[in-house]
């Protein structure tokens, strides 16, 4: 594995760190930043394939956008695709106001980047 693509996985795995903190959170719980990093993660896992496969890495947030490049490559990540779209949902709409996020949210969107983190483990 190139050291490049190393780098994005731990950032990767950073990023679900950080969520499954939050997540644990009693008081103040920011349930937004879960969704936000657990779309982060995500998202480097996709690009850290996209880098090995010396891809252009677009810079770009939309994960559905990423499978597509990867897909014909490993037809297996459409397994994952509908992670990839409740990720993108909740990671944008709760930055702004008018939504939040709530507990469910959060666990959804851990559970998602987990699923496609593994998906991604599977490849590389």
């Amino acid at each position: 594995m190139k050291p490049e693509t190393k780098e994005w996985i731990a950032k990767a795995d950073a990023d679900l760190d950080t969520a499954k903190r939050e997540v644990l959170v009693v008081e103040s719980s920011n349930y937004d930043a879960v969704c936000f990093h657990a779309q982060q993660c995500a998202e480097k896992y996709l690009k850290a394939v996209l880098l090995e496969n010396d891809l252009r890495v677009p810079r770009i947030h939309d994960l559905e956008a990423l499978l597509n490049q990867l897909m014909p490559l490993y037809p297996a990540l459409s397994r994952v695709l509908h992670f990839a779209r409740i990720l993108s949902a909740m990671a944008v709409e709760v930055r702004y106001p008018g939504m939040s996020a709530d507990e469910d949210d959060a666990s959804e969107s851990i559970v998602a980047a987990m699923a496609i983190r593994d998906e991604v483990r599977l490849i590389l």
